[in-house]
């Protein structure tokens, strides 16, 4: 069974999701951390809050481990206006199977020094040399999917340190032709500093060491399309110190 969960949101998240109250479905018995995964799948504009978001059930602080239940009013916001602290950089990495919102996930990177994003985006092409396709189906590994693609971010991250916000977004499951399966994004204060570069990178390491498959659908049947790319001892991610 499952529930369906309303939540408001305010300041920061208010602002990026553009609506003050969400609407996310959970299974029963689903916890504070499941909400904020499903949150962080279907608004990855978010996605870079949520670390440091506080959740609220029926106006008492609210704790990964703890209950949402039906009927629960639910708030996600950020720490109380205090500190002064410079905030990180935005982040945003999701593989998600709802549709791309690119005005979305231009604001999630968009920080007050921002003057300049790129933006690359991947659509579903029509055709395919001489075949003609219909739609195509996207499948990820999911757990090293993720891992891989905040390797790919800190990649981006080291070496175009001028960037600001950086976004990475896959959409998986079936998806007709002209619809977006896959966006870039990389902010900085100039349109100088990197990131046409930087997005163009990201996509093609995404496309070398990221297990996403897509399924090719036409007249001619079905057919997996496969890379080339045979990841090499270079492509492994450092461990975390």
């Amino acid at each position: 069974m499952e529930m369906e969960v309303q939540v408001r949101l305010f300041a920061t998240l208010k602002d990026r999701a553009g609506r003050e109250v969400i609407t996310v479905r959970l299974p029963d018995g689903a916890s504070v951390a499941d909400l904020l995964r499903a949150v962080a799948e279907a608004y990855p504009s978010l996605q870079p809050y949520l670390p440091s978001t506080v959740v609220a059930i029926n106006h008492e602080f609210a704790f990964p481990e703890d209950d949402v239940r039906p009927g629960d009013e639910v708030a996600l916001f950020p720490p109380v206006s205090g500190g002064g602290e410079d905030p990180e950089p935005p982040e945003v990495i999701a593989l998600t199977a709802e549709p791309i919102d690119l005005n979305a996930l231009v604001r999630a990177v968009t920080t007050p020094r921002t003057g300049a994003v790129a933006l690359f985006v991947g659509v579903v092409r029509g055709e395919e040399g001489d075949r003609q396709v219909e739609a195509l189906e996207y499948e990820a590994y999911r757990p090293m999917a993720e891992a891989k693609m905040r390797q790919v971010l800190a990649e981006i991250r080291a070496r175009w340190p001028l960037a600001c916000g950086i976004a990475l977004v896959q959409r998986i499951g079936r998806m007709a032709v002209g619809e977006v399966t896959v966006a870039v994004a990389v902010s900085a204060g100039h349109r100088h500093e990197g990131i046409f570069e930087a997005a163009r990178y990201g996509i093609d390491r995404l496309k070398e060491i990221v297990p996403i498959w897509k399924k090719e659908r036409g007249p001619h049947g079905e057919l997996w399309i496969e890379g080339h790319y045979h990841p090499s001892p270079a492509d492994v991610s450092p461990p975390s110190s």
